[in-house]
């Protein structure tokens, strides 16, 4: 099978990286972006993987996570559309990173 896109939604940043921690051990799926609005209040997850891990993922976070999840869902063999959706929001923490030597400069 081919990528899919597994997303929830979740309100706190604690609570979303507590969702995120139980996704990636739950299944063998990498974030691949997230998005704060409302200041934060509301924090969606983007992970991807194989469909039944993506699958598996979401389910544990929907029933352990530290929060009710506020929207979830899981997206089969995305539209290329959506794919490049997502790898523009996660462009933005790409060009956003610190290099080694920046930080080194720094000190």
């Amino acid at each position: 099978m081919g990528k899919s896109y597994g997303l929830i939604e979740i309100t706190g940043v604690v609570a979303a990286m507590d969702a995120l921690d139980i996704m990636c051990k739950a299944a063998d799926v990498t974030l691949s972006t997230w998005e704060r609005k409302l200041g934060g209040r509301l924090v969606t997850i983007i992970v991807e993987g194989e469909v039944a891990a993506v699958t598996a993922a979401v389910e544990a976070a929907r029933t352990q996570a530290l929060k009710p999840l506020a929207a979830y869902g899981v997206i089969a063999n995305p539209h290329e559309e959506i794919v490049g959706l997502v790898e523009r929001s996660a462009s933005r923490f790409k060009d956003s990173e610190p290099s080694d030597e920046s930080y080194l400069q720094e000190v």
